[in-house]
């Protein structure tokens, strides 16, 4: 008898008992060696789709558990946000994604998208300290960072702390404030201290520059310095909102009275504890490699075989690197994943690069802007 190859055992347990059966005249004679069964062996391998109990998948449980524990506040808040403010909620995402990176946001759109509003609603729905700043043309460095003052009872000099000094920091119509002006939150934004004297004192752990501008008015407003618009995680475009959300804004806001009103959802410490669990969300080496390629292609196109006809002046920092694998792990959290996905990174990526790309003076002269480079640069690429 054959051995099933599909089925080995072993020759013993598949020889015949049966008694031979007679032979007839002249019929040839059974050759046992030329039958001889073979033994079949093949690799079984364990199915694949158990999970193992340890190496990276018990990790990525413990960070997944992490997760879930520790995002119990991030839907609360949005339902916060959402009684006040209507739609938007590509701004309201971009905005936890800052709060969880400890990362500063500047928004630009027209006049009356609720940009404000929106800045002061989430400073409302959490218990922490917030300052306004209405940025205008007279301010001074000391009206942000603060002084030192002669008390001449004491004849001593004596610090005073200006409202940098607090969690969240709405920068309000900033480009209307002169570049001293301007300057006097880089060190603050990128060192999270403030020199005032002599003296350096650090800010609190939570500390966020929320800062808004007007793209139509040219008078009277200064454009950011480069130096401080990459301190800037995100450049977040608010746009307007379509019919649905219009009529919803209209039964909402057309009084005398509207309900602006929330209530406080999350903590400081909470915040704290989401940061360190973003820290562990885990990134493929595939997905790292794919962050490295979308910022070295804006520093040279050519070399990342993107054709961008000369169009651009140059490329994002290392800061761009660093903030753009932090806003994708930041954008799984909020998602309940312990994981980055490419998509995350393409998602986010024109928020993080569209204010570290500066094009030629060809490309402003055909109407293309970085917005349109950086999606050139993502549609090109090779996606792991």
């Amino acid at each position: 008898m054959k051995l099933n190859v599909w089925n080995p055992q072993s020759a013993e347990s598949n020889t015949a008992t049966l008694p031979e059966p007679a032979l007839e005249a002249g019929a040839p004679q059974f050759d046992e060696i030329k039958y001889q069964p073979r033994t079949a062996t093949r690799n079984v391998t364990p199915p694949h789709n158990i999970p193992s109990t340890t190496g990276p998948n018990a990790a990525i449980r413990e960070i997944q558990e992490a997760v879930r524990e520790n995002s119990g506040w991030v839907q609360p808040l949005e339902q916060e946000l959402g009684r006040v403010i209507v739609g938007q909620k590509h701004l309201v995402n971009r905005l936890l994604v800052a709060l969880v990176t400890n990362g500063h946001v500047l928004l630009e759109g027209v006049p009356g998208l609720a940009k404000t509003l929106a800045l002061k609603t989430l400073a409302s729905a959490i218990n922490v300290q917030f300052k306004r700043l209405q940025f205008t043309p007279d301010m001074l460095p000391a009206d942000i960072v603060g002084t030192t003052i002669y008390n001449p009872q004491s004849g001593e000099f004596k610090v005073k702390h200006g409202p940098i000094f607090s969690n969240l920091i709405l920068a309000d119509e900033i480009n209307r404030a002169p570049a001293k002006v301007q300057s006097a939150l880089l060190e603050a934004m990128q060192e999270k201290q403030v020199t005032i004297g002599d003296e350096t004192f650090a800010l609190p752990e939570v500390f966020l520059v929320l800062a808004t501008q007007n793209p139509l008015e040219q008078e009277g407003t200064y454009p950011l310095p480069e130096a401080q618009l990459d301190r800037f995680m995100m450049k977040v475009i608010v746009t307007y909102p379509n019919h649905v959300e219009e009529r919803a804004i209209l039964e909402a806001m057309a009084t005398t009275e509207p309900a602006l009103g929330v209530t406080p959802v999350v903590s400081g410490e909470e915040i704290l504890a989401a940061r360190r669990v973003v820290n562990s969300i885990y990134i493929d080496d595939k997905i790292k490699e794919y962050i490295v390629n979308i910022v070295l292609a804006t520093r040279d196109p050519k070399a990342a075989n993107v054709d961008l006809n000369g169009y651009l002046e140059y490329g994002a920092s290392p800061r761009a690197t660093i903030n753009l694998a932090m806003a994708a792990r930041a954008a799984a959290f909020i998602a309940g994943r312990a994981y980055v996905t490419p998509q995350d990174v393409k998602n986010i990526a024109p928020d993080i690069l569209r204010h570290r790309v500066a094009v030629s003076y060809e490309a402003e002269a055909e109407n293309i802007t970085s917005e349109d480079v950086v999606r050139k640069i993502l549609d090109t690429l090779a996606v792991p």
